[in-house]
């Protein structure tokens, strides 16, 4: 196989683009490939295109774990789920190639800034490809795309959205429309009418790396405490052997206060999330579920940082930082998340019962 000519730009010599739009209908491609709650974070992107052009075709290409919280969602045409390490064969980077270029976008958007998530832009022949410049422009990202922005803010959630200052769209509302399937709703209401009228708290043990776990008996003291000062029923939720572990401790350590979640699929546990009433979790996929359906949430942090991943403008507490490479934080134990004490959590709960404001980074006194 010529891999020159399978990896030819065909806008390489061509001039840049006008800014501004000249049609209300135009072919766009996302690009946004990592975790679940990154790609959540991506949602008020897709929205805030539809919104100012409503007549556009929307593609969003993701790998295929976190494809199903884009599936029908009600602002996206098209998703292209693309198998974790695409990119590392010829034959990967062809198949990719042939199936985005048959949408014939004519804009790209790395919301990434990942080689990965470049390339896609680039292999799609969109002519204008917009993706971070400085270090949230990573790896080969700033040769594969050709309109770069410096972003100003640090939340993922509005640094994503500066990419659509070139298209016109400054400053927009956030906005999330994140579909969940009517039997999944169905199930979550039956299942809540049948364990308790009572509040409900969810509380999430797990996360991608130790460094970002809370102690399950931590979490369990905590549900004794609100189940006695608010009345919540706890429900420990888990997805997993090791997170099940986690989700039964929390429940033996609770004095009847949490029971455990039952085995759910991703679309029950956000539907379960959408009818509680609190929900506390580390930095994860379903933290970001919760401020999406506009739950009442609380982030725990240690080896990330809320300024920049935190529940969106909802409560995280961080009394420590597990600095470092991302490679050593991903490796990393949970000591800064052991600093983080229950007195910490109760105390965000009873601002949010008081609805005192908060910072999205401030740490209670115990």
């Amino acid at each position: 196989m010529d891999f020159q000519r399978l990896m030819h730009d065909p806008t390489k010599d061509e001039p840049m683009p006008e800014a501004k739009l000249n049609h209300r209908a135009p072919r766009i491609l996302l690009s946004r490939m990592s975790a679940i709650g990154d790609t959540i974070l991506t949602m008020p992107v897709a929205c805030a295109l539809r919104r100012e052009y409503p007549d556009a075709t929307l593609v969003w290409v993701v790998e295929r774990k976190a494809a199903p919280m884009i599936r029908n969602h009600p602002v996206v045409d098209e998703v292209v789920e693309l198998e974790r390490g695409w990119f590392t064969s010829i034959r990967g980077i062809k198949q990719t190639r042939d199936r985005l270029r048959s949408f014939e976008p004519e804009i790209a958007i790395d919301c990434q800034g990942l080689t990965k998530s470049a390339l896609a832009g680039w292999l799609s022949g969109a002519k204008r490809r917009i993706g971070y410049s400085g270090r949230h422009g990573g790896e080969l990202t700033q040769w594969l795309n050709n309109e770069l922005i410096e972003p100003t803010a640090t939340h993922i959630v509005d640094r994503s959205l500066e990419l659509l200052k070139p298209l016109g769209i400054d400053a927009p509302s956030v906005d999330w429309q994140m579909p969940i399937p009517e039997e999944a709703i169905d199930w979550a209401n039956r299942w809540r009418q049948k364990i308790s009228d009572q509040r409900i708290a969810i509380l999430n043990p797990g996360a991608t790396a130790d460094s970002k776990m809370w102690e399950p008996d931590r979490f369990g003291q905590t549900a004794e405490i609100i189940r006695k000062r608010y009345g919540y029923r706890s429900v420990a939720v888990w997805g997993g052997s090791k997170e099940r572990c986690m989700a039964e401790w929390i429940v033996r350590h609770s004095n009847g206060a949490a029971i455990l979640a039952p085995d759910t699929s991703l679309h029950q546990l956000a539907a379960l999330i959408s009818t509680s009433d609190l929900f506390v979790s580390g930095d994860t996929g379903p933290l970001h579920i919760a401020v999406a359906l506009g739950t009442p949430t609380i982030g725990l942090y240690g080896s990330t940082k809320p300024d920049d991943s935190g529940p969106y403008q909802q409560m995280a507490l961080q009394n420590a930082y597990e600095s470092g490479s991302r490679r050593h934080r991903r490796k990393a134990d949970n000591k800064a998340m052991r600093q983080i004490h229950v007195s910490d959590v109760c105390h965000a709960i009873d601002r949010l019962h008081k609805n005192i404001p908060m910072s999205p980074a401030a740490s209670p006194a115990a």
